[in-house]
């Protein structure tokens, strides 16, 4: 069977953020990533993303690219209430004071009147001077202010999940966090599906290191597809958000053209036993200070 995707692309399914204080806030379960897309490129990039179907596009202050993603949200000429967007609080920014500033201006950046999702990007949980509480009251603030429609957190561990809830009793609506089968993550996942969080997934290819591995090949070889489709679509059957970055709209349409296919449960037991607790990324706890 071609990896080629078939036109025009079936659109992601929508899961519900159950923690927003809103209600009827929905996310497609299926983004596009933009780390390290620079400015320059990035509106080109979630324009063509977004000519193909794509309506959730992922950005973060970190990134520097918000402006590059807003132009390429305006370009591409669809309505605003069609396209869910994210971006995220970068580390020196936690104070709240700093927090309310920054989420400002990325929405002056963004060229946007609200965002969809603002994320906590890191917890700097063991920071000296820093309050992960602090930084969570702010979040609410701004959900309350009406210009996000739903807030959450990023690469938290279950501790920095109890702490925020517990203090404000505010729940973040979605954990994005590594994720891929190599880091399958089943604990915190377990964590996050107790208290009604969705698992968000970034680097859900590992980035790429995951592709060539065996049992990825034999079972791409036994649904027609490519191991980055049967990845990002064991993802999806577990039920997490994945936001595969790409530059390229050729792979952009390969990583959306998963919703036509079904790995049984034994192909997804495999996939399963892939795990190493291989983290790719930096530990949360390593990020102790803000980033300059």
């Amino acid at each position: 069977m071609s990896t080629t995707p078939t036109y025009p692309l079936l659109p992601a399914p929508l899961l519900p953020l159950v923690h927003a204080a809103s209600p009827g806030v929905l996310m497609p379960q299926l983004g596009l990533g933009t780390y390290k897309i620079p400015d320059d490129d990035a509106a080109d990039c979630v324009r063509a993303a977004l000519a193909l179907g794509y309506r959730h596009v992922d950005t973060a202050q970190m990134y520097r690219n918000e402006a590059g993603v807003g132009r390429g949200l305006r370009e591409s000429g669809l309505p605003r209430e069609e396209l869910f967007v994210t971006s995220k609080l970068d580390n020196p920014n936690h104070r709240r004071e700093a927090v309310l500033r920054s989420f400002d201006e990325s929405l002056r950046t963004l060229g946007l009147e609200y965002l969809d999702l603002f994320l906590v990007h890191w917890p700097l949980a063991t920071s000296p001077g820093l309050d992960l509480v602090e930084t969570w009251q702010a979040m609410v603030e701004l959900l309350e202010s009406g210009r996000v429609r739903a807030i959450g957190v990023s690469n938290f561990e279950p501790e920095h999940l109890e702490r925020v809830a517990a203090a404000t009793g505010v729940v973040p609506a979605v954990n994005q966090v590594e994720v891929h089968p190599y880091f399958t993550q089943e604990p915190l996942r377990a964590v996050n599906r107790a208290q009604g969080i969705v698992t968000q997934a970034w680097s859900p290819l590992a980035r790429g290191r995951v592709l060539e591995d065996p049992v990825l090949v034999r079972v791409a070889q036994q649904v027609g597809r490519s191991p980055a489709q049967v990845v990002l679509r064991w993802h999806l059957q577990r039920g997490d958000v994945v936001i595969p970055k790409s530059t390229h709209p050729e792979r952009m349409a390969a990583n959306a053209a998963v919703w036509d296919f079904v790995l049984s449960g034994a192909q997804m037991a495999l996939v399963d036993t892939l795990d190493r607790g291989e983290r790719h990324g930096p530990h949360p706890d390593e990020m102790r200070e803000p980033r300059q």
